[in-house]
């Protein structure tokens, strides 16, 4: 398997929920359906506030006796206040193990054939192309990931195929706080169920999803050079069509307007990011395309 890779993710952290309420009580939460999981499985999820704006998002893994969660490092914390926040009543306990636990990714290949005690993998949940997912301790993940049959690589490789692959990452191709679940395709990557009951910011996600108002989407960019800083602004001229998130070399991914590129297009005007003239294209797991109509105002 000369393709296949293995890495550590230390930008991730991990938490545990267990307790007989913990299935009832995250499925009433998260936009993604974990009621129905089984231990191996995996599904990709989101904490939204009451507006229906991404607060954390992460990835859930299926345990015997509960769930791990696969969150950025920096809002593990911050996710774990805001569990707690909701628990109440619930018999649930909320632990952060991102001091004694390991996140960790092998794609293009199959992964290792066993696993320390305590751990836990899935096929990542957003694209089969992302691997196998991987939750450990620390002291059994590397001698797991050894086992795999595939090259160590590291966390820049894993955010080049991942770029390469259209998937935006929080805190690297956007803000929490600041977009819906529409705007960075989680919609687009099982990451939002429209089948389930109901969930913090529920009526907001499924109201765009009828009506088709998600205008911002997160795409795909390529540039004439090298992509400057994420958060720098995407133009058409004078116009601002969004702006920039994650890149390596000259390949990146951008929160932008649909409309107001598309219009962009049709008139064939240059767009730019920094010095950067830029083509765009949308990830081959998009299901949405190009508006129709007329060129977008504002």
């Amino acid at each position: 398997m000369p393709d296949a890779r293995h890495a550590l993710l230390p930008s991730r952290g991990v938490l545990s929920l267990t307790g007989p309420d913990a299935v009832h009580f995250l499925n009433n939460l998260v936009t993604s359906d974990v009621e129905h999981l089984e231990p191996g499985q995996a599904a990709f999820a989101a904490l939204l506030s009451p507006q229906g704006k991404i607060l954390f998002d992460f990835l859930v893994f299926r345990t015997t006796d509960g769930f791990l969660i696969d969150v950025a490092r920096t809002a593990a914390a911050d996710l774990a206040k805001r569990l707690t926040f909701y628990r109440l009543r619930a018999k649930v306990v909320i632990a952060d193990l991102s001091e004694s636990h390991a996140v960790a990714v092998c794609w293009g290949g199959t992964g290792p054939a066993a696993l320390p005690d305590g751990a836990v993998a899935a096929n990542d949940p957003r694209l089969a192309e992302l691997g196998l997912r991987l939750i450990a301790p620390m002291d059994g993940i590397v001698e797991a990931l050894s086992a795999c049959g595939s090259a160590p690589s590291d966390e820049a490789a894993w955010t080049a195929l991942r770029i390469a692959l259209g998937v935006p990452q929080s805190g690297e191709d956007f803000d929490l706080g600041d977009v819906f679940p529409h705007d960075v395709d989680m919609d687009q990557l099982a990451g939002v169920s429209f089948r389930k009951g109901c969930y913090v910011g529920q009526e907001i996600v499924a109201r765009m999803e009828h009506r088709g108002t998600a205008r911002k989407r997160m795409i795909q960019v390529t540039g004439s050079s090298s992509l400057p800083a994420a958060g720098t602004p995407v133009m058409a001229g004078e116009q601002q069509l969004g702006t920039l998130g994650s890149s390596t070399g000259n390949q990146g991914l951008a929160l932008l307007r649909l409309d107001k590129v598309k219009a962009a297009l049709d008139n064939d005007a240059d767009l730019t990011c920094g010095s950067a003239r830029l083509t765009v294209s949308l990830p081959a797991f998009a299901r949405f395309g190009w508006p129709q109509g007329a060129a977008a105002e504002g």
